[in-house]
């Protein structure tokens, strides 16, 4: 298993959430201290030098007009990372292509970075969260069709050499594509998609690119990577899927004591407990399938609301969205969840939010890669063929926190919880 050190940039230092409606989109920035976001990117940017120092890899998105991820630019904080860095892979997850109007200066962007760092990066890309439609003045209609048009083309861009070509699509439109420089690794950089629906995964699946998944905890991340599996397998790429096409992503902090890992990992949910969004932001129209809204309409719990039942360390780790405790207490929380849903092979860690301090974080960090990371890479390889079961319950109660009550509608399957979790699209 590859491990990855992942934060989310935050800002925490904010107003009585009473005061204000949403953290993201509206909240004044009159509220964000430039001189106290300088000294917060300075840790941040070493959290991440520690965490290659202790020989993990290195995760980082963006968001837009929230507080809760200070970074919109993250191809810029990952230049800065591949000369701040030396050996760790550089994952950058993502890039929102389904709001960017110009999906060959994305390809241009991963393409320098990779000749930086030579050869480092991951290139993920993402639909991006509702939050985004406002900040980036995009349509939510069609976006999924937008994001596979740009990813197609951002693709034929890093591995056409012979000079200009055009491209005439549907959402996009080019006349001259001859990217400078060219990327470093050949092919091109191995691509990842976040995703957070079966439906979604299977489009993934398909195209063979790396599938990420964001907080799913049990039954929603096994739905999402068989549906992986079956759009791999539908696609002739072979009836096995190695593990290494799969990842997870859990809040994880790492202890001496149960109770100091407790302490740290309360910090950490304020990621969750922070995310106060207004509901024209968090559902806007377009953004999820008909069928979903319609069932919210006649009742059915939004997935937002359902998602801060987990909003303590304990719901959170029996949902499989939190992995925190002893040393021994973290290996088998992570071992339970790989089991259950079938293996994966690489763990994407959010190690730092919110009011979790600098030697907090870094100690979460060191005790993760010092006491955990060795046991998980020996015995769950990457190369581990995926979609083999463990014995374990076949329909973890824990679960619950994250279905609807509702009208019999399991939201989590194809519905908007993507829209609730971060960056899956």
């Amino acid at each position: 298993m590859q491990a990855w050190h992942f934060s989310e940039t935050a800002y925490p230092y904010l107003p009585p959430q009473d005061s204000y409606p949403s953290i993201r989109v509206s909240l004044p920035n009159k509220h964000y201290d430039p001189r106290k976001g300088a000294e917060l990117w300075d840790r941040y940017l070493k959290e991440w030098q520690i965490a290659e120092e202790e020989g993990m890899d290195i995760m980082l998105n963006e968001h837009h007009q929230t507080a809760t991820c200070v970074d919109p630019a993250a191809p810029l904080v990952l230049a800065a990372l591949a000369r701040l860095t030396t050996k760790a892979r550089l994952l950058i997850l993502g890039n929102p292509i389904a709001n960017r109007r110009q999906p060959i200066r994305v390809a241009e962007e991963m393409a320098m970075v990779d000749v930086l760092s030579r050869g480092r990066v991951e290139a993920g890309f993402v639909r991006g969260v509702p939050y985004e439609i406002s900040p980036a003045n995009s349509n939510p209609v069609r976006m999924n069709e937008r994001f596979l048009e740009a990813l197609d083309l951002i693709v034929k861009a890093w591995t056409n050499h012979d000079g200009p070509f055009s491209h005439e699509g549907r959402f996009f439109h080019h006349r001259n594509i001859n990217i400078w420089p060219r990327q470093w690794q050949d092919p091109h950089p191995p691509v990842w998609v976040s995703t957070t629906s079966s439906g979604g995964a299977r489009q993934v699946g398909e195209r063979g690119f790396i599938q990420a998944t964001f907080l799913t905890g049990y039954q929603a991340t096994r739905r999402v990577f068989d549906a992986y599996r079956e759009g791999w397998r539908a696609a002739g790429r072979g009836k096995y899927v190695a593990n290494d096409r799969l990842a997870y992503a859990a809040l994880v902090y790492v202890g001496e004591t149960e109770a100091e890992a407790h302490a740290g990992a309360e910090k950490l949910l304020w990621y969750v407990t922070a995310n106060k969004v207004a509901p024209q932001y968090a559902n806007p129209p377009g953004y999820v399938p008909v069928e979903a809204n319609v069932h919210m309409l006649r009742g059915a719990e939004h997935p937002l609301s359902a998602f801060a039942k987990a909003a303590n360390v304990e719901a959170a780790i029996r949902a499989g969205l939190m992995f925190a405790g002893t040393p021994d207490q973290v290996f088998n929380q992570i071992k339970r969840h790989y089991e259950y849903v079938g293996g994966y092979g690489h763990l994407l860690n959010m190690g730092q939010a919110g009011f979790l301090e600098h030697e907090e974080s870094v100690k979460g960090i060191r005790m993760f890669a010092r006491e955990v990371y060795p046991r998980l890479k020996e015995m769950f390889p990457k190369t581990a063929i995926s979609g083999q079961y463990g014995d374990v319950p076949p329909e973890p109660p824990e679960e619950s926190v994250l279905k609807s009550s509702s009208r019999g509608i399991d939201l989590t399957r194809d519905g908007p919880l993507a829209t609730a979790l971060g960056a899956g699209s």
